[in-house]
């Protein structure tokens, strides 16, 4: 299993290895020692999610504020999505940017984002279903939704004819809205949330911080 950091702090890409044989395949979805000599800590797993969207649906953009906000391993068991990392996070170098990834059924790639991280992702076949597994359960107060058609984005979203979005994901503020009214997380925080969570892992394992 290979993961790799994006060009976005706290967001990782991860490419299983995968075993093939006359009767299908076998993979390593997901593999704690590796996830956490990558990332610097384990994987918290508080709930364990599943959708599946059909094509034009788009879904996000959404993140949690802190504390206790909500870090996110996604993949894609069938189909194939355009799965989008934008940093919400007030203070980040990278502020304002976003990177898309495909993740499917094929190459079985999974996207691992910490707290603070928008996330959207929307179907590039017919449907597509999406398991995430996320560090917090759902927590409506703290939720944080961004507009995925926010012209400034500019998100690289197909099927603009047939396009689906939730009630409230329509009618969600664009990004600098959203900054105008003080929502986002502070970048700052974040970090300090990382190293929170590297400590605690290294007190447990016995050494030093």
């Amino acid at each position: 299993m290979q993961i790799e950091p994006l060009g976005i702090d706290g967001a990782f890409l991860i490419k299983p290895e995968i075993f093939p044989d006359h009767r299908g395949e076998f993979l390593e979805v997901f593999s704690e020692p590796a996830f956490a000599e990558a990332v610097g800590h384990p994987l918290k797993v508080a709930q364990v999610n599943c959708s599946r969207s059909l094509r034009g649906t788009i879904r996000g953009i959404h993140a949690f504020g802190l504390p206790p906000g909500q870090s996110r391993y996604i993949t894609c068991p069938q189909g194939e999505i355009v799965d989008i990392v934008v940093d919400i996070r007030v203070g980040s170098p990278t502020f304002g940017e976003w990177q898309a990834v495909r993740l499917n059924d094929r190459d079985r790639h999974a996207l691992y984002l910490a707290e603070g991280h928008g996330h959207a992702f929307a179907p590039v076949t017919d449907e597509a279903t999406v398991v995430y597994l996320v560090s917090s359960t759902y927590a409506p107060r703290k939720e944080i939704l961004i507009d995925p058609l926010d012209p400034d984005l500019a998100l690289p979203w197909q099927d603009a004819d047939q396009r689906r979005l939730s009630d409230k994901d329509s009618k969600a503020p664009s990004l600098s809205e959203a900054l105008k009214s003080g929502i986002l997380p502070d970048y700052a925080e974040c970090r300090a949330r990382q190293e929170e969570l590297r400590r605690e892992a290294a007190a447990l394992a016995g050494r030093p911080a």
